[in-house]
């Protein structure tokens, strides 16, 4: 299986072209191959297809297996390996990814070499909705709200872009135990498609 490995800001992945390969099973490749000290290491494996509703389509296996629906880091990855590998009809500057959460449009910037220098996505709107994205909780959104973690109560907001966020803003960053309380939260019975944990200060 040929493979190319992308990151953006350090978010990295490997991508496959399903125009060319085939890919069986990916939800058990994407363990396997992500594995930073017997594959090839990575945030895990995300596959460039052919899509019936847009230009391509991706889909995104976590390291762990799970499949996800968007990744903003990704889908820019994504559109510059299209643009470049011609895998989009003529040279539009713009393009549209079919994703988990659905057709997302893509706005690119092309240097003189037609290399990608730059990409936008619009991700629309944010779902703060608790069973959109999904939060065990009541109410129209969940902002500022207490959760218990590990014996604290600490305050988080939620998001999601496509995947979920929790948001907890900090005084002080240095002193958030980052390796214990990110897999309680990410694992806590309120969310249960577990959860991207971020700390803000």
């Amino acid at each position: 299986m040929r493979f190319t490995k992308m990151h953006g800001l350090g978010n990295d992945y490997i991508f496959v072209n399903c125009f060319e390969e085939k890919v069986v099973g990916p939800e058990k490749i994407a363990p396997v191959i992500s594995d930073r000290h017997r594959g090839v290491g990575g945030d895990g494996l995300i596959l460039i297809c052919p899509s019936e509703k847009a230009d391509v389509k991706m889909r995104i296996f976590n390291a762990d297996g799970s499949e996800a629906q968007m990744c903003g880091n990704g889908i820019r990855c994504v559109a510059k390996y299209a643009y470049e590998h011609k895998l989009v009809k003529g040279k539009n500057a713009n393009m549209t990814i079919e994703t988990g959460r659905g057709i997302l449009t893509i706005g690119l910037e092309i240097d003189r070499k037609d290399k990608v220098e730059l990409v936008r996505v619009n991700m629309g709107r944010p779902i703060l909705e608790p069973a959109k994205i999904p939060v065990a909780l009541d109410g129209d959104s969940v902002i500022e709200t207490a959760i218990d973690v590990g014996g604290q109560r600490i305050l988080m907001t939620c998001v999601s872009m496509g995947n979920p966020h929790a948001v907890f803003f900090v005084d002080d960053l240095d002193a958030v135990e980052l390796e214990k309380v990110g897999p309680i939260i990410e694992h806590h019975e309120l969310f249960p498609q577990r959860i991207n944990a971020h700390f803000v200060r």
